[in-house]
């Protein structure tokens, strides 16, 4: 029954030819048995006669033993396994039992402003520093763990920090900066220069944009740089009206049909999605902009019936959504109310994003299609990398039968959007889209040399179980620019080293 069931999840419908039912994805690496309740049973077996854990010998039988992120029943009332229910659980206790910690680590950095301050980049001296509601629920959480009974060691699983959700995702683009320094308003002036030329150089301005792009001049630069705009000035107007009336004439002709039979799983998978998306961000769980991201993907998938929608996608459009929104927002954007904006500044955005989103799309489009090839090679070519870089971490996961697929599908699914704070991820991009095939074949290198940054702990670490809770919760919840600096220099030698020579990370 369970292989029948697993052959009917990648079958293809005849409904709709081309398409996928029903949606399919991975946010997150597969759970082993190891992580579950049944651990110490297993464990005593395991003593008793040792047993070699079986290997997945190919994608889909990977994916037969994979369950879906998601694939939890109806929309309002959601049963949970009981496996993954004891490891949210678990997860929930350790996070209020060191929200006391992280808070305390939140006042160490407010008693040194000068540090607290080298991490804001990237907004107009003019704007306020704003207390987000992120942190304010940070201190809330934290509270509440300080009154509590001290919670009891759990047998199964080891107590280990995990770090909240809240800091990870805030938009700390938009809270606020130090002035700009000379050398800032030097390079933001660069950018204006090329920005207002007749002509733009767009290898210029690629160049420009590798070390980030200031946040005054982001939105034009991303959409010249992922060939929505023209270089030409005179025909940049135009073009953006002639796209966005497109979009539009896209909503009235298909967005209706999501009440057809045969787009009924998509348009459910995305609607049940969406308030996941970035869920502790006030931004995100608007109305207004949820049923924004629900018209943009539903029309995307639509449009590309090859793959359709897929889970994780829903993230790549958030990075669009902030940077174009900032273009009409000077205050906080994450707690900012869009029912203040104008329709025709929302349609602008909301168009915008679908078309920057779709050229993204297009370049790592077989990272979604069916099987989804795209994700298998590069796990694959990030091992084999790994093995040459750093033989000592790539032996550890070997002896503790740690499988790169459990860990780096969910990188490459998200680009790194669920391991990096989405300011991290803006200035992730800003390379991204200056480099050639940056979403596509410069991201492995920055995996690798994301991997290998935390070749200590990694090493630290010996079990399984400890290893991959390490790989699922890395601390970046305080990186900013400095940090995301340094991996993409790392990165850019790595790529140098191997990207022209190939058989040097083969075995």
């Amino acid at each position: 029954m369970a292989a029948e069931s697993g052959r009917q999840f990648w079958k293809r419908s005849a409904k709709l030819p081309g398409s996928i039912q029903p949606v399919y994805g991975a946010q997150h690496p597969p759970l082993d048995p190891r992580l579950t309740k049944n651990f110490i049973k297993d464990r005593s077996k395991a003593n008793a006669l040792p047993m070699k854990s079986k290997k997945a010998s190919s994608f889909h039988e990977f994916a037969r033993n994979t369950s879906d992120a998601w694939d939890i029943g109806d929309d309002e009332d959601e049963d949970f396994s009981s496996s993954s229910s004891s490891l949210q659980t678990l997860n929930s206790k350790v996070a209020k039992a060191t929200a006391a910690q992280v808070l305390e680590n939140h006042s160490k950095l407010r008693a040194k402003p000068e540090r607290a301050q080298s991490t804001l980049n990237d907004v107009p001296s003019n704007c306020k520093v704003i207390k987000s509601s992120s942190e304010a629920q940070l201190s809330r959480t934290a509270e509440e763990a300080c009154v509590r009974t001290p919670l009891q060691k759990q047998q199964s699983l080891p107590l280990r920090p995990v770090i909240p959700l809240v800091a990870r995702i805030s938009d700390q683009n938009a809270s606020g900066a130090p002035p700009m320094t000379v050398r800032e308003k030097t390079r933001l002036e660069k950018f204006r220069q090329l920005l207002s030329s007749h002509n733009t150089d767009l290898d210029e301005l690629r160049k420009c944009s590798w070390p980030g792009v200031p946040r005054e001049v982001r939105p034009v630069t991303w959409r010249l740089l992922s060939g929505y705009l023209p270089a030409n000035m005179e025909r940049r107007k135009l073009t953006l009206q002639r796209k966005r009336e497109e979009y539009f004439g896209f909503i009235q002709q298909y967005y209706d049909s999501r009440n057809e039979e045969h787009h009924q799983d998509t348009y459910r998978q995305i609607h049940i999605d969406i308030p996941r998306t970035n869920p502790l961000i006030p931004l995100f769980q608007q109305p207004l902009v949820q049923e924004i991201f629900e018209r943009i993907l539903f029309i995307w998938a639509i449009r590309h019936p090859a793959s359709g929608y897929v889970q994780g996608i829903n993230d790549l459009v958030t990075p669009f959504f902030v940077v174009f929104l900032s273009e009409y927002v000077e205050e906080d954007v994450e707690n900012f109310d869009v029912t203040n904006l104008s329709q025709d500044v929302l349609r602008s955005i909301e168009a915008d994003s679908f078309w920057c989103m779709s050229k993204l799309l297009d370049g790592i489009q077989d990272n979604y299609t069916f099987a989804q090839p795209g994700i298998q090679k590069k796990v694959k070519a990030l091992e084999e990398l790994v093995s040459r870089i750093d033989e000592q971490v790539h032996n550890h996961f070997r002896k503790y039968e740690v499988e790169y697929l459990q860990f780096a599908f969910r990188w490459m699914n998200n680009l790194l959007m669920r391991e990096l704070p989405l300011r991290c991820t803006i200035r992730l991009w800003d390379t991204y889209q200056s480099e050639p095939e940056g979403f596509s074949h410069f991201h492995l290198y920055v995996c690798a040399a994301f991997l290998i940054k935390w070749r200590k702990e990694i090493l630290d670490e010996e079990d399984f179980q400890g290893l991959l809770m390490l790989l699922q919760n890395l601390p970046t919840i305080h990186w900013g620019n400095e940090e995301i600096g340094l991996l993409l220099a790392e990165a850019y030698r790595l790529k140098y080293m191997f990207a022209d020579a190939p058989n040097h990370y083969r075995r």
